[in-house]
């Protein structure tokens, strides 16, 4: 899919296909634009496989150091939940509704995601 092929969708709440099962690595991330009502975005994608859930959408953008990263973080789990590292200064975000662990006041904002016939699917 181009990115003009995503402009031309509308974008009330719609299903777009961002990749294909074999762009994930298996335990960690990948970086992905996602259109939204409210403009382009840069989105995380993670694969955890034998996990359930196995694919998890949050922001790309890390709130504390204003850069775009949180794909490049670490993912591992806090008390059984499992979470990414910022790679800058390692703040951990829990993949399953964006909530610093270190922090209650910042919440990274999530996307439903799915596998549809060997491709990634995040609603917009």
């Amino acid at each position: 899919m181009t990115i003009a092929t995503a402009e031309a969708m509308t974008m009330t709440q719609t299903w777009q296909p961002l990749c294909t099962r074999e762009d994930l690595v298996a335990h960690s991330g990948i970086a992905a634009r996602l259109e939204t009502d409210d403009g382009p975005v840069q989105i995380a994608i993670f694969y955890l496989p034998g996990h359930e859930p196995a694919l998890y959408a949050i922001d790309h953008h890390d709130p504390f150091s204003g850069a775009n990263v949180i794909a490049r973080g670490i993912v591992g789990d806090v008390a059984g939940e499992p979470v990414v590292a910022s790679p800058l200064y390692k703040q951990h975000f829990r993949l399953s509704d964006g909530q610093c662990v270190e922090d209650e006041q910042v919440k990274l904002r999530t996307w439903r995601i799915i596998l549809h016939d060997g491709r990634v699917m995040v609603q917009g």
